[in-house]
C-alpha cells in the first residue's frame, strides 16, 4: 500500500509546485497589470505609474497566466483580404530600369525608348521609336525572364512579353502570378503576426483563410479599430536625396523625381529623387528612444549592406539635405553634417511615447507587401466573455459540489474526501500546466476540463469498487485497499490512453475551438493519472497509517 519514500516526496513536491504555479490565476487582474507594466519597462519607457503597477505582484513569484480566449475575454475578430495585385505593380516598377537599360543598349535597332504610363498599373508599357525593331525588342526583353521557382510550373517563365503596335507590353505570367499571390499572402500573414505579437497581445489566432484572406482574432483588445490601426500601417521607410523644397503642391517634380508632403509642416512639400538611397528592406532594428531634447523618437539600425550604402552616400554628400520618408510623407529632411558610417540613426518628429513605440514595432516587423482590406470586423465585448466565465464558474461549483456529495454518500466521509482532494489537486495541476505552456482557455476548453473531472471520478470509482471486492473476500483493510489500486490500474491506464489518442487526433486535424478542447483534455488525462493513481494512494496510506483501522466502511 505504501509507496517508497522518494515517490511520496515527489508526489507532494509536484502538488506544491502545481499550487504555486497556479496561484497567479487567483489574482488574475493584478498579475496581468503587473506583467503589462514590466513589458513596458523592458521596452525602455518606464514612469512612476508603470513602476507602481509592476510592484502589484512580487517578481520572485511565478507570473504566468492561463490565456483567456476570445469567447471568454472579448476582443477583436477581423477578416482581411490581401490586395495581391499591388505586388504586380511593384514588380513592374522594379523591372522598368532593367528593361530600359537592356533596350538602350540596342538603340540603333529599336531607337529611343520611353515608358508609357497610360496602361494598367500591373503592366509595363514601353514605346519603341522604331516599330521595325519590335521583333528585336521582344527578343531582348524575353531574355530578361527567369524560370518560375515552382515544381508545378516546370518550364514556365515569370514574364509575358507582347507587342501592340509600337508599344511593348510586359506582364507577369499566370504561373508567376499564382506563385506571387501565395508568397504575398504568406508574407503578409507573418508580418501581421509579428506586429501583433510585438504589441504584447496574448495568444492571437492568425491563420490563412482561402486563397487571399487572413483571419485575425485578438483577445483582450478594446476594439477592432485598435488592431486595424496597428496592422493597417505599411511603415515603408526610405531615404531620398532632396532636390528642392516648395510651398506649392502643384509644383511639377520633373522626370525621375517625386513630390511628397512634409509630415509635421503643413503646406510644405519636397521634391525628391524617385530612387531612394536606401530603403527599409535593409533595416534590422528599430527601438523607441528620446532625442537630445528629451522628446520621443525612434532609433534605427541598418544591416551591413544598408550601412555601407548609407555611409558612402553621407560621406559624399556632406552639406546636402536628405529626406527620411515614411509612408509617402517626409518625416524630416536634415542636412548631412558628417559621414554616418555605423549604419544607425534616429527619426525625430512630433511623436508621443505611444506613437514612437508603435512606429518602432511596425518598422521592426517590416512593410506589408500589399494593402489589407478588412472585409469583416467585429468587436466582442468583455461583458459577453464575463457572462461565460460566470456561467462556467457557477456550473463548476454546482457540478463539483454534486460530485463531492455523491462520493461521500457512496464511499463514506474518509474515502469520499480522499477522492475529492484528488479532484481539487487535478484542477490545480491542469491550471498550472496551462499557465506554464501559455495555453489558451476557451469555452470548449472548459468542457474538456469538465470531462477530465468526470474521468477522474470514474478512476476513483474503479479503485473503490475493486477495494470493496477485497473487503467482501475478508481481506484486511490495508490489503483490500492496496489490491484495489493494483487491480484498477490497468483499466484506468487503458481508458486514459485511448482518450489521449482521441485528443491527439483532434489536435492534429482540428483547428480553433476543437484544438482548445483537445489541449485541456490531453493535459487533464496526465493530471488524472497522477492524482488518481498516485496522489490519492498517498493520502489514503497516510490515513490508514495514522488510524490503523481493523474494519472500514467502503
Amino acid at each position: 500500500m505504501f509507496l517508497p519514500l522518494w515517490q511520496r516526496v515527489t508526489v507532494w513536491l509536484i502538488c506544491l509546485a502545481g499550487l504555486v504555479i497556479a496561484l497567479p490565476n487567483g489574482f488574475y487582474a493584478r498579475v496581468e497589470t503587473a506583467n503589462d507594466a514590466r513589458a513596458r519597462i523592458e521596452q525602455g519607457i518606464p514612469d512612476d505609474a508603470t513602476r507602481a503597477d509592476a510592484a502589484l505582484w512580487p517578481g520572485f513569484l511565478p507570473h504566468n497566466l492561463v490565456n483567456l480566449g476570445l469567447d471568454l475575454r472579448g476582443g477583436a475578430h477581423l477578416l482581411a483580404e490581401v490586395q495581391v495585385s499591388d505586388v504586380y505593380a511593384q514588380r513592374m516598377e522594379v523591372l522598368w530600369p532593367e528593361v530600359r537599360d537592356a533596350l538602350v543598349a540596342e538603340r540603333e535597332t529599336v531607337g529611343p525608348v520611353q515608358r508609357d504610363d497610360a496602361g494598367p498599373r500591373d503592366e509595363l508599357h514601353v514605346r519603341i521609336a522604331r516599330p521595325e525593331g519590335m521583333a528585336r525588342a521582344l527578343e531582348i526583353v524575353r531574355g530578361l525572364a527567369q524560370p518560375v521557382a515552382s515544381i508545378t510550373a516546370v518550364g514556365a517563365t515569370d514574364l509575358d512579353v507582347r507587342a501592340d503596335g509600337a508599344i511593348l507590353i510586359v506582364t507577369l505570367s499566370a504561373a508567376e502570378r499564382a506563385l506571387s499571390d501565395d508568397r504575398t499572402v504568406a508574407q503578409a500573414l507573418e508580418i501581421v503576426r509579428r506586429r501583433i505579437d510585438e504589441a504584447g497581445t496574448r495568444e492571437p489566432n492568425i491563420v490563412r483563410q482561402g486563397a487571399d484572406r487572413i483571419l485575425i482574432q485578438v483577445p483582450g483588445v478594446g476594439s477592432a479599430e485598435e488592431v486595424i490601426a496597428l496592422i493597417g500601417q505599411t511603415a515603408q521607410l526610405a531615404f531620398h536625396p532632396v532636390v528642392s523644397r516648395t510651398a506649392d503642391p502643384e509644383t511639377a517634380p520633373g522626370p525621375g523625381n517625386i513630390l511628397l508632403p512634409a509630415q509635421d509642416e503643413p503646406g510644405v512639400w519636397y521634391v525628391l529623387e524617385r530612387s531612394p538611397v536606401v530603403s527599409g528592406d535593409d533595416l534590422v532594428d528599430a527601438q523607441p528612444t528620446f532625442d537630445q531634447n528629451g522628446r520621443p523618437a525612434v532609433s534605427f539600425r541598418f544591416n551591413p549592406h544598408g550601412a555601407r550604402i548609407f555611409g558612402e552616400y553621407t560621406a559624399n554628400n556632406i552639406g546636402s539635405p536628405f529626406a527620411i520618408v515614411l509612408d509617402n510623407e517626409v518625416v524630416s529632411a536634415p542636412t548631412i553634417n558628417s559621414a554616418i558610417p555605423g549604419g544607425s540613426g534616429i527619426i525625430t518628429g512630433s511623436f508621443t511615447i505611444e506613437e514612437a513605440t508603435a512606429l518602432a514595432i511596425v518598422l521592426r516587423a517590416g512593410a506589408l507587401p500589399a494593402e489589407l482590406t478588412f472585409v469583416e470586423q467585429r468587436t466582442i465585448g468583455p461583458e459577453l466573455g464575463q457572462d461565460s466565465i460566470d456561467a462556467g464558474r457557477l456550473a463548476g461549483i454546482v457540478g463539483f459540489g454534486l460530485v463531492t456529495l455523491y462520493m461521500i454518500l457512496s464511499y463514506g466521509i474518509v474515502f469520499g474526501m480522499v477522492a475529492n482532494i484528488a479532484l481539487v489537486a487535478n484542477v490545480l495541476l491542469i491550471v498550472a500546466f496551462m499557465s506554464m505552456f501559455g495555453a489558451t482557455l476557451t469555452l470548449p476548453g472548459i468542457a474538456g476540463i469538465v470531462l477530465t473531472l468526470g474521468m477522474a471520478v470514474d478512476a476513483n470509482v474503479l479503485i473503490y469498487e475493486r477495494s470493496r471486492e477485497g473487503l467482501r473476500e475478508g481481506r484486511p483493510p490495508v490489503r483490500a485497499i492496496e489490491l484495489g489500486y493494483h487491480h484498477a490500474s490497468s483499466a484506468i491506464w487503458d481508458a486514459n490512453i485511448t482518450t489521449l489518442i482521441s485528443a491527439a487526433i483532434m489536435f492534429a486535424l482540428g483547428a480553433g475551438p476543437i484544438r482548445g478542447f483537445a489541449v485541456t483534455l490531453g493535459i487533464g488525462i496526465f493530471t488524472t493519472m497522477f492524482t488518481a493513481v498516485f496522489m490519492s494512494r498517498v493520502v489514503a496510506a497516510l490515513w490508514l497509517n495514522w488510524r490503523r483501522p481493523q474494519t472500514i466502511v467502503l
